[in-house]
């Protein structure tokens, strides 16, 4: 999952960016609203975190130009503002929730967690493929009860896969869930993950399950090895 951190102290920001990397997360960081706006512009994010006094451009005014354009991004204030009516202003502008500075960093991924699953429509943290199952709580994933050990970036990119079982997935798309703008990758590396990824979860398993579609990118699904194409699922 991909998060933006919107926050104006710059010792915070890059605490929240390290945390969220460090449970899983491909995370982007900027400083003020204005800053927000062109990140959006260039990426899709599953969840904002968002502080309400920064320069040039303030939480509630980026939050209200974002519902006004029909960009639904989950967005958790972050905020030193206790008061009952500033959580009331952020709430009616299209908020999903708010977290009072200072926070306990758990309480922070939690609410994080809970806002994106509504999004998607899921009120789990398990998902399953045939006897695929994978635990974005506890970071987890398991085939036919065995335990497999990912990589950050690789279980980033089966959790991606399996919110969005049996959708084509493009290079791109993939591209823009494991790197940042800091960080940016290349296609070699989305081949090299993904080609890792599949014999760990497919090697010496049936049926198949991570699937290569020529031209257009790979899929999630349990389809007993049969792929379009004529692609039966081999390296990338």
């Amino acid at each position: 999952m991909r998060i933006l951190v919107v926050e104006d102290a710059v010792d915070m920001n890059r605490l929240i960016v390290k945390t969220l990397t460090k449970s899983g997360y491909s995370v982007d960081g900027c400083y003020n609203g204005e800053e927000a706006l062109d990140y959006m512009l260039g990426a899709e994010y599953d969840g904002i975190v968002l502080d309400v006094m920064m320069p040039k451009l303030d939480g509630y005014e980026l939050l209200r130009r974002m519902r006004a354009n029909g960009n639904d991004t989950p967005v958790l204030f972050l905020t030193a503002r206790d008061a009952v009516s500033d959580r009331v202003t952020g709430l009616d502008l299209g908020a999903d929730d708010y977290l009072i500075k200072p926070f306990d960093f758990d309480e922070l991924l939690a609410r994080i967690r809970a806002m994106t699953r509504k999004r998607s429509g899921s009120r789990s943290n398990v998902f399953t493929l045939a006897d695929l199952t994978v635990d974005t709580a506890r970071r987890t994933v398991t085939r036919g009860g065995e335990n497999i050990s990912l990589l950050p970036k690789e279980f980033t990119i089966l959790e991606y896969m399996i919110r969005n079982k049996g959708i084509v997935l493009s290079r791109e798309q993939i591209e823009d869930r494991i790197w940042n703008y800091e960080r940016s990758g290349n296609s070699n590396n989305v081949d090299g993950y993904m080609s890792r990824l599949r014999k760990k979860i497919d090697e010496n398993r049936t049926p198949k399950l991570l699937h290569t579609i020529r031209g257009s990118g790979w899929v999630l699904r349990n389809d007993d090895g049969n792929d379009v194409n004529g692609d039966e699922g081999g390296d990338a």
